[in-house]
């Protein structure tokens, strides 16, 4: 039996297993950081699918992760939903999820998108990449090495040091390329800035179209929404002079920022929170994922919305993402000796 063919079998056998009588009643305590209004639809489908009711208490990730810590055993959580890699293995490391035995993840999720002792997986996924001002810039960077280049001096637009996709960029470059050359290019990259680093993805792309900056590094799911969707300041034809650049086709690989969950230390509704997490692994919810909120799924294998689809295919760096969240504190010493705020 083929592996696809196995993952399509626990698959089924998994949406099989979360509507069965075995989970009919009950309910699920859900902290989450994301603050997608586009997930509603993953949990009316889940409770539809399982007479489960969903409570939500919905949050920043530090501030539940240290209300999981604070409310030890008589935590209610259930499930600890949030966005990026540094921030999952930061409560494995607070101990506040606790390792799980799903035939169903194992097989479903790729094994560079899920913790090695089953404390968290990956269940959507954004390619941070480069755009840049077609008008302006006719020989654009093809790799984030490239983007220390002096040529590109004045012209380059990213976020502040204490955003956690700048975390694990860096982080990722340290798993890549070691740490003294992640240094050298945080220097460089410093050097090339056209404004202090400030505001979020869509305003990195925002200034692109003001002219603040000729290059912007964004997650592919603020531009895809933005072709999909009115997004403030990024009108059709301010889209139509951006271009985009999947970086290191030739080296690692586009880095992935992930979405991922896992289960509470202390969860009361502990066979139900696994059920949960299975379903978000099923073709219907990585379906959705990309449908309703423009990311990639972790699912191999499974339908791209024409927003995203649209940006077209790439090699994603396939580097373990548990092993970059642990170069996060490395990657702060890199910040604050090359000075990016």
């Amino acid at each position: 039996m083929t592996q696809t063919t196995k993952a399509l079998l626990i698959g089924a056998t998994a949406l099989t297993a979360i509507a069965s009588s075995a989970y009919a009643e009950g309910e699920l305590n859900l902290y989450s950081s994301r603050h997608y209004d586009t997930d509603e639809r993953l949990y009316s489908d889940f409770t539809d699918m399982t007479g489960i009711t969903i409570n939500r208490i919905e949050g920043n990730a530090d501030e539940l992760i240290a209300r999981m810590e604070a409310e030890g055993a008589n935590s209610p959580a259930d499930i600890l939903l949030t966005v990026d890699t540094s921030r999952l293995e930061r409560a494995k490391e607070a101990g506040v999820l606790q390792s799980i035995d799903s035939a169903v993840l194992e097989t479903r999720i790729p094994e560079a998108l899920q913790d090695d002792d089953n404390q968290w997986f990956g269940f959507s996924q954004r390619a941070r990449i480069i755009f840049y001002d077609k008008a302006d810039v006719t020989d654009p960077p093809m790799s984030y090495v490239d983007l220390a280049d002096p040529a590109y001096e004045g012209m380059v637009c990213h976020r502040s040091s204490t955003n956690v996709y700048s975390q694990t960029l860096v982080s990722a470059i340290i798993e890549n390329y070691g740490t003294e050359a992640a240094t050298s290019w945080a220097e460089g990259f410093v050097n090339n800035f056209a404004r202090d680093p400030q505001g979020g993805d869509t305003d990195q792309l925002r200034g692109l179209v003001s002219g603040e900056c000729d290059i912007s590094i964004s997650n592919t799911y603020y531009f895809a929404r933005a072709l999909r969707k009115d997004v403030d300041g990024l009108n059709a034809e301010a889209l139509d002079n951006i271009g985009w650049v999947f970086p290191a086709q030739n080296a690692e690989g586009a880095h992935m920022n992930l979405s991922g969950g896992g289960v509470a230390a202390n969860a009361p509704n502990r066979d139900n929170a696994i059920a949960f997490l299975e379903y978000l692994a099923s073709d219907q919810a990585q379906e959705y994922f990309s449908a309703g909120n423009d990311e990639y799924p972790a699912v191999a294998g499974v339908g791209l919305s024409p927003s995203v689809a649209a940006l077209g295919l790439f090699r994603p760096d396939a580097v373990d993402l548990s092993e970059v969240a642990k170069n996060v504190p490395e990657a702060q010493a890199i910040f604050n000796q090359v000075g990016w705020e």
